[in-house]
Parts: structure tokens; sequence; C-alpha cells
């Protein structure tokens, strides 16, 4: 019985710290377990969570107490996002640069308008089959972050496309060496 107990007990300790901190507050967008969500009520034993797909989750006090976890909004309204692309190696590389950079000022979800939050590109590395760029952006939609992810990827595909640069698909080269092959028979 004590040791069923233990966990209980432990979650609703968890509860009164989580309560009475503050670190973890309704309406705040948090990750937990690799799961991000907004807190939608923290109850003494356990706390209501909505994920980015809807759905509710249950998840025990002790989590949010004893877990590494994430609180996005928890002293500030911004986060820093990023989408990674790659393109050919015959691109110009300052023309990438520039597309992303434009691509996200004109989404409506993109902050591009304070001088410490601009859109901001990286390049990366030199990759196998690609010049492989980050884009670096700020906004307030943390809870919907990957439907502003995809429409970038969207404006990034097309503009792309519009301006001649190629993104690559993997490629592998084949050596062959020709010799004398012959069969032996079983």
């Amino acid at each position: 019985l004590g040791l069923g107990l233990q966990q209980g007990f432990s979650d609703m300790l968890s509860g009164i710290i989580l309560l009475f901190e503050g670190t973890i507050e309704k309406g705040d967008i948090i990750e937990v377990d690799g799961v991000v969500g907004r807190i939608e009520d923290i109850y003494l034993r356990t706390t209501k969570f909505r994920n980015r797909d809807d759905q509710v989750m249950i998840i025990p006090n002790h989590k949010f107490v004893n877990d590494n976890v994430v609180n996005w909004s928890h002293d500030k309204h911004t986060t820093r996002f990023a989408v990674k692309v790659g393109v050919s190696y015959n691109s110009d590389l300052r023309k990438v640069k520039q597309i992303l950079i434009d691509c996200a000022r004109t989404n409506p979800d993109v902050i591009s308008d304070a001088d410490d939050k601009l859109p901001d590109v990286r390049l990366e590395n030199f990759g196998d089959s690609s010049v492989d760029f980050t884009l670096l952006f700020y906004s307030s939609n943390m809870f919907r972050i990957e439907t502003t992810k995809s429409n970038l990827r969207f404006a990034i595909w097309e503009a792309f496309q519009k301006n001649g640069v190629e993104i690559p698909f993997p490629q592998r080269d084949l050596h062959l060496k020709t010799g004398n092959w012959t069969l032996k028979p079983a």
C-alpha cells in the first residue's frame, strides 16, 4: 500500500510546488517528453495539456518537477525557430540568402520589424549533395509554429522555382571496375 501511494503523493507534492512556484502557469507553451503543448489546467495531482494535434493529455505533475521541461512562453512572448533547406552547388549563395530572408519577411507570423529579432540566414554546411542553409526567425505563434514553418517552406519552394534555384536530391557516384569475371559451375 505504501509503495502504491508513493507516486500519488509525489504527484500531489509536485502539484503544490507548481501552483505556488509559478514556473508553469495556465496558458504556457511547454515541451515535455518531446511533445509541445499548451497548459490548460493545473490540478493537485495532474496537469491538463493540449498538444499541437488538439489532443488532451493528462500528465502527472511530477513530470514537470523532476524531468527536463522547456517553457517556451514563461518569460517572453516570442521564440526563435529555424527552417533548414539545401540548394545545389550551382546556386548563387547570396541570392539564396536574400530569397530566404524575403520569404520570412513576407510571412505574417514572422516578426520582421524588431531590430533584435530580424530574420537571419546561416550557411550551415557544404553537404554531400547540397549547400545547407538555416533560416532563423522569431515568432509569437509558438503553439502552431509547425504551420508557420510549412507556409515558409511553400514560399521558399515557390521563390526558388521562380528564381531558378534547385533543391537537389541525394546523389551517389558509382565506379565499376572492369575485369574478367568467370563463373565456376557448381
